[in-house]
């Protein structure tokens, strides 16, 4: 068998490649770093007119038709070069939750306009008492066609840009996933500060209305939430790889071009045991990513495998991330290098949606209760 990625998907990566080399430079998130928010709308408008943003839609819903292999690479290029570019929260963590369960009316609504480039939407999947989002605190009532909200969500990207959230919230003993207009009454954003500066919201909920053409799912919305949040989780996995990866890349070159004792200090054994250990840890990550979103793309039960991901993205994150700056000394800290916007998305992307020991705690459970690797 051929794990090889194919040309389409090569091609996909290349693609987002040389668009981010180009336009995400050190010297534009530098001009990024000063605005208020941390989005290149330039950026974003490029990934539009290339198709990226829509390469996981669709045709019919404005995109090019490729799977979720295809988009985790594009995500891991994006990742690669820390851009302003939140394609995690606007395409896999809300459009593709519509466009998987969402009606021909609300796709049509909304993901041309975000393949485009026009339209921002976003996802709320975490509580302070929750982090998986298909077992909210957020309380769903009934009112007429639609619902009414009562809840919090944190830690929600650009939930001031949004047209929609992407919210989950309880009812009874299921759980409905919702379409929430954050401008409606009811809603009140507070802003909050973010690790990698990225505009984040508080999200209150106080009996929200939701019209009953925002209303995503309802029945069977657990499996819902949960479907969202595997493939969210996987997608920040492959966006870690690629902070990983430019993380170990750019130390190895620094090593080859400082010199201690009239030799590039790359020529140390110590130092080349540590950056070898990088390469390790970012390899293992990219094989346990890439095994996720594979079974994920088949629509194969990945509950393990994404919980797997996740682990070696956390302590990857945290190894690779801990050994650059040791490996490039005081000059790793210096913001007129570039090492530390790395630094602060392994470490953002190490504790989103679980760290790694809460998630290792959670699959030893389910190892034990018999609920892991029956196949």
């Amino acid at each position: 068998m051929d794990f090889a990625f194919n040309e389409t998907q090569l091609e996909v990566q290349k693609l987002a490649n040389q668009i981010l080399t180009d336009l995400s430079t050190t010297e534009r998130l530098n001009e990024i770093d000063k605005q208020e928010e941390r989005f290149d709308e330039n950026l974003w408008a490029q990934l539009a007119e290339a198709g990226l943003l829509g390469a996981a839609f669709s045709e019919e819903n404005g995109g090019m038709g490729f799977g979720f292999t295809e988009l985790c690479l594009f995500i891991e290029e994006v990742g690669r070069r820390v851009a302003a570019a939140p394609v995690v929260p606007v395409i896999v963590s809300a459009a593709l939750p519509i466009q998987k369960f969402g009606t021909v009316e609300q796709q049509q609504r909304f993901l041309p306009a975000v393949a485009a480039g026009k339209k921002l939407i976003t996802a709320g999947l975490s509580e302070e008492r929750a982090e998986c989002p298909s077992e909210p605190f957020t309380i769903a009532e009934t009112s007429g066609a639609g619902y009414k909200l009562t809840g919090t969500k944190i830690a929600v990207p650009f939930a001031n840009r949004a047209e929609r959230v992407l919210v989950t919230a309880k009812i009874g003993n299921d759980v409905g996933v919702f379409l929430l207009d954050p401008k409606v009454d009811g809603v009140t954003l507070t802003a909050e500060r973010s690790t990698t500066l990225e505009p984040w919201f508080e999200v209150a909920m106080n009996g929200a209305e939701v019209a009953a053409e925002d209303v995503l799912i309802v029945d069977g919305g657990k499996a819902a939430a949960q479907w969202t949040s595997e493939r969210t989780v996987a997608a920040y996995c492959a966006m870690q790889l690629g902070v990983a990866d430019e993380s170990t890349r750019t130390t190895a070159a620094f090593t080859c071009d400082r010199y201690q004792f009239d030799v590039p200090i790359g020529s140390f054994q110590a130092v080349q045991h540590r950056a070898a250990d990088c390469f390790i840890d970012v390899t293992c990550l990219k094989l346990t990513t890439y095994q996720a979103v594979s079974r994920l793309e088949l629509e194969l039960d990945a509950t393990n495998e994404v919980t797997i991901a996740k682990i070696w993205a956390g302590d990857t994150g945290h190894r690779v991330s801990y050994a650059a700056q040791h490996l490039h000394g005081g000059t790793g800290i210096d913001k007129d290098y570039h090492l530390w916007r790395y630094s602060l998305w392994a470490r953002q992307l190490e504790m989103t949606l679980g760290s790694s020991a809460a998630l290792l705690g959670a699959l030893g459970e389910r190892i034990a209760a018999g609920e892991a690797f029956q196949n």
